[in-house]
């Protein structure tokens, strides 16, 4: 077990549809015990998705009730561990996937769900690479599977996704074109990417002047209507990811309608003998299933995002970084548009 017990816990809550000025900040709470196979992670870092974005606004697909605490990912230290765990847990470094619940001082996470962070890694540097680097990894190795030489397109290509898939695919030996606004594009060329501008008339007419041939994959968080364009852009052969619906955050109705609807446009799609493939992607396929093999692939594949970022071929992003306490000014400003890469939130 641990010393930890006598340090208040601090979590900020999600009571319903606000503005992230209505998060409501807990403190004095009693830190959680870890049951068997669990253990506790003070957190040292946690991010701002485009998850939580959706979720104040009650549009994730699978979000719990309200109230609750958000927080898609972290790391920390694990300080306590439960019944079956080894206790030579206590002490590392580990990053986890959550959906739900990271932004709080102290989370319970089951021991086979922590990755062990590299000591080369900060925190922060971690954490930008949790969500998103798993979720770039595995689209681009495990869905697109793109080769060296091939041409494909990142739609924000300096979003928190897609500033790793740009650098994961240009490590692979692949040819980017990237679609951000105009202040992005002297970065974007700096990493050998194609920029083109996403606000500009037409986008898909100027991607297709670049690849006249048709691309081999197309990295879409867009959705909306310009998943249809994205589609149009694959080579014959290629592959079209899309792996969100940043087009529908906004609107009102269904949350579960853009999804049903991608989903549907995905398998007409697949059902053509044209050999263009689509995929919705959704990074906790397969849990539900075979619980084990997706956290050795988890395991593995975030793994292999830490030894790139060791490397120098990933650079961590970090936009910027406040306390928990400071939370409705990260989501604001994660929400703005003006920033390139991740917001970190620290204890």
């Amino acid at each position: 077990m641990s010393t930890e017990r006598h340090e208040g816990l601090v979590e900020v809550v999600l009571p319903g549809t606000v503005e992230p000025e209505g998060l409501e900040i807990r403190t004095g709470g009693t830190v959680p015990a870890p049951g068997p196979g669990q253990v506790v992670i003070r957190m040292q870092a946690t991010g701002v998705s485009f998850a939580e974005q959706q979720m104040r606004r009650g549009r994730y697909y699978d979000q719990p009730a309200f109230p609750f605490v958000p927080g898609y990912d972290l790391v920390g230290t694990v300080v306590a561990a439960g019944e079956g765990v080894g206790t030579e847990l206590i002490g590392t470094r580990v990053a986890a996937l959550l959906k739900v619940g990271g932004w709080a001082s102290h989370v319970v996470v089951d021991a086979a769900d922590t990755v062990e962070v590299p000591d080369g890694i900060g925190a922060a540097e971690a954490e930008t690479m949790v969500l998103n680097g798993i979720t770039a990894w595995q689209m681009l190795h495990r869905k697109a599977r793109v080769r060296a030489g091939r041409t494909v397109v990142v739609l924000g290509a300096n979003g928190g996704v897609g500033s790793v898939l740009v650098q994961l695919a240009r490590a692979a030996g692949a040819k980017v074109i990237g679609t951000a606004s105009v202040r992005h594009h002297d970065a974007l060329r700096e990493q050998g990417v194609i920029p083109v501008d996403y606000r500009a008339d037409d986008v898909a007419a100027r991607i297709r002047a670049l690849a006249p041939d048709g691309v081999a994959a197309v990295f879409d968080h867009v959705g909306g209507h310009g998943i249809v364009d994205s589609w149009r852009l694959l080579a014959p052969g290629g592959t079209l990811v899309s792996y969100g619906s940043a087009a529908t955050r906004d609107d009102q109705g269904s949350k579960q309608w853009p999804v049903f609807k991608l989903l549907g446009r995905v398998w007409l799609w697949n059902a053509l003998p044209n050999g263009r493939h689509a995929y919705f992607y959704n990074v906790w396929a397969g849990r539900a299933l075979a619980k084990n093999a997706f956290r050795n692939r988890l395991r593995a594949d975030l793994t292999q995002v830490f030894a790139a970022l060791e490397r120098g071929e990933v650079t961590a992003r970090i936009a910027a970084e406040l306390p928990l306490a400071r939370t409705a000014e990260a989501m604001r400003l994660a929400e703005s548009g003006t920033v390139a890469g991740k917001i970190v939130l620290t204890p």
